[in-house]
């Protein structure tokens, strides 16, 4: 699954942002895009990170690169695709905040020294590393089930670091550490120091 073998590109956002978003893809009209939207409008309203994901891969029949929106990095991600082509399990990208305390906010990860995932901790108060899941995975065809499984279990809809804590318990887990930069810009300071990032270039 190299970048040259996409050959679909699903958004997923909300109805808030429908036109916005509609406008936006207009410029992308020779893509094999598709924009796919939940129900809300406000931020109480919407299912969850991982209900959504379950939605949108209901019925699909083919491994998947998933990013989530808050992310902004400039590996190109086609190591992490050599990555999973080698070993055919689910792969997650990980990025070193080297912060324990940054690493309160996000799923701490630790791992083997051949990157296998041996445990995976949704904020925790007292990280034991400063490695933590991106929110960028691939994830093979026969996991996506796995989803709708985690939901229809009742279990927290909306964080996905608890998703893989429960789907590291019946599946091999491998870890990629992204080169580079990476922000996590789902809050307006983070996304205001990246900008100052970027814009400084």
């Amino acid at each position: 699954m190299g970048l040259d073998k996409v050959d679909k590109i699903i958004v997923s956002t909300n109805l808030l942002f429908k036109e916005d978003f509609e406008r936006w893809a207009e410029r992308y009209s020779d893509a094999c895009l598709e924009l796919v939207y939940d129900e809300s409008y406000r931020e109480e309203e919407k299912p969850g990170a991982v209900k959504a994901l379950s939605d949108i891969t209901t019925g699909l029949c083919d491994d998947c690169l998933v990013i989530a929106g808050d992310n902004l990095f400039t590996d190109d991600l086609k190591g992490m695709i050599e990555e999973y082509e080698r070993r055919g399990t689910v792969i997650i990208g990980l990025y070193d905040v080297g912060d324990p305390e940054l690493a309160k906010n996000y799923a701490v990860v630790q791992v083997d020294k051949d990157l296998r995932v041996l445990s995976i901790m949704e904020k925790p108060d007292d990280p034991k590393t400063t490695l933590v899941s991106t929110g960028i995975y691939i994830l093979p065809k026969k996991v996506l089930p796995k989803l709708r499984e985690y939901i229809e279990s009742g279990r927290n809809p909306d964080e996905p670091g608890r998703f893989l804590e429960w789907l590291l318990e019946s599946e091999p887990i491998y870890g990629y550490i992204l080169s580079g930069e990476w922000y996590d810009i789902g809050t307006q300071e983070t996304y205001r120091r990246a900008l100052e990032r970027f814009s400084s270039r």
